[in-house]
């Protein structure tokens, strides 16, 4: 488990980072931190990734939004009254490594479904710390660096479970992490086959539930 370091004071940095309006003001090639990302004004999401800027996908397809809301409402009503919250898209996730400081963390995400078991992970701004589970939903502009970036990601940070979902094959596939903190070698859920969780017992989730009579 990492021992995080505490910020001590919090900074001003309307003076240390100046304010960023537009993307094209922004230097790919530069490592940013979460203390830079706090200062852009621009509209487009953007995501951090060991410092790297990573420009996320235009507004999703319908097709993604209605996954996403399927997805969101099952595990919504079945995590009702439990200690377990479901954070849709946006939404930060702030994944550090020895230091809690805004300057110090240098990867930020955007799950499009996010569970957090534990509320002391949970600030004004989003999550800091790993979420129990990540549900990522595969629009057409995702490609296979982002998906191997992502996976490596979230089992480095200790993930415990990792969804991804494939709304045009009607599959998820599902990784749960092992002893030694690696992944496994991931599960398919199609067809008649329901979805079940290590985390989450007793829950049983319908591939037509999720994808019903969607057409791509």
């Amino acid at each position: 488990m990492t021992d995080y370091k505490e910020p001590t004071k919090k900074k001003d940095y309307k003076i240390q980072y100046p304010e960023v309006n537009t993307v094209q003001e922004l230097d790919f090639s530069q490592t940013y931190s979460y203390a830079h990302y706090l200062r852009w004004a621009f509209e487009d999401r953007m995501e951090l990734i060991k410092g790297k800027v990573f420009h996320m996908s235009p507004a999703p397809a319908p097709v993604h939004q209605r996954v996403s809301v399927n997805l969101a409402s099952e595990l919504h009503q079945y995590l009702k009254g439990s200690c377990c919250v479901v954070y849709p898209a946006p939404f930060d996730v702030r994944l550090p490594g020895k230091s809690l400081l805004d300057e110090d963390i240098f990867t930020v995400v955007q799950p499009d479904i996010s569970i957090v078991c534990d509320e002391s992970k949970i600030d004004g701004r989003g999550c800091i710390g790993a979420p129990e589970i990540i549900i990522e939903i595969l629009s057409p502009g995702n490609g296979q660096r982002e998906l191997k970036t992502k996976f490596s990601l979230y089992q480095e940070h200790g993930v415990k479970e990792y969804w991804i979902v494939y709304p045009s094959e009607h599959i998820i596939m599902k990784y749960v992490l092992d002893e030694n903190g690696r992944f496994d070698s991931g599960t398919h859920y199609m067809g008649n086959e329901p979805l079940v969780s290590e985390l989450l017992p007793g829950f049983c989730l319908s591939m037509e539930d999720v994808f019903g009579l969607l057409t791509i």
